[in-house]
């Protein structure tokens, strides 16, 4: 009897969280001077950096806070060396107005930008506006009953995958931080449970800066590592192969 998509997910979650785990105790990440900047994630290039700033995304966009972004060396070449410059910006579609500063290194072949703490990782919007939906998510009776507060404009099983991806990449990022921040580990994966405890309002603008340690690892909305993928396992179909049938063999 094969699995719903909700325990599908629900299982895959509890892999990648173990795996996490073990992964990070291996590595040492508690101590970054013992990892090297490509280490990260399979060596998966971590090419957007923090920009810690306390604006929120009205004032950033206001002062245009991008051309007072400074990022004062190149995170693969720290010694010099590689004609590390500064590259202009690139404008995001959500919300408008943002542009993010961006600097070159040619020698690397690779471009960095500095994203500031109001906005998510990897995904359109504010930190404020993902927690806003996980707030309605954590305290609705359904996921369904949320969606019809949440998202007006497309139909209900668009709603809950626009929806459950939100929840599933905060989790995973709480579960992890649980494990890595010795302060939280009272905490329960839920925002809520991390409000109670830090004893503040917003919670994901607040981890950015509370976790900036393990940025590089963490999942998007609120980290720079990769989104967590699953693998896809090629389905093995027994078909016939194609041609007339052979001749019969009298037994």
């Amino acid at each position: 009897m094969g699995c719903t998509p909700l325990q599908q997910q629900t299982a895959f979650f509890i892999f990648f969280t173990t795996a996490a785990r073990a992964w990070c105790i291996a590595t040492n990440l508690c101590h970054k001077e013992d990892v090297s900047y490509f280490e990260s994630y399979g060596k998966e290039k971590i090419v957007q950096l923090r920009y810690a700033t306390n604006l929120a995304v009205d004032q950033y966009i206001d002062q245009k806070a991008w051309e007072d972004a400074k990022l004062t060396h190149c995170p693969l070449h720290p010694k010099g060396g590689c004609r590390f410059a500064r590259h202009g910006t690139y404008a995001r579609k959500f919300p408008d107005g943002v542009k993010i500063a961006r600097w070159y290194c040619p020698d690397g072949s690779v471009t960095f930008s500095l994203l500031p703490d109001c906005l998510c990782s990897r995904m359109p919007g504010t930190l404020i506006e993902v927690e806003e939906v996980i707030n309605q998510m954590e305290s609705a009776p359904s996921q369904e009953a949320a969606a019809e507060n949440i998202r007006l404009d497309i139909n209900l099983p668009g709603a809950l995958r626009w929806m459950r991806r939100r929840l599933f990449l905060t989790r995973i990022t709480l579960m992890m931080l649980i494990d890595l921040v010795a302060s939280l580990g009272d905490c329960q994966p839920t925002v809520s449970s991390f409000r109670s405890v830090l004893g503040i309002e917003l919670v994901l603008p607040r981890l950015r800066t509370l976790a900036s340690s393990y940025l590089d690892i963490l999942p998007p909305p609120l980290g720079f590592g990769p989104h967590p993928r699953t693998k896809k396992v090629k389905k093995n179909h027994f078909q016939h192969k194609t041609g007339t049938d052979p001749p019969y063999k009298k037994g």
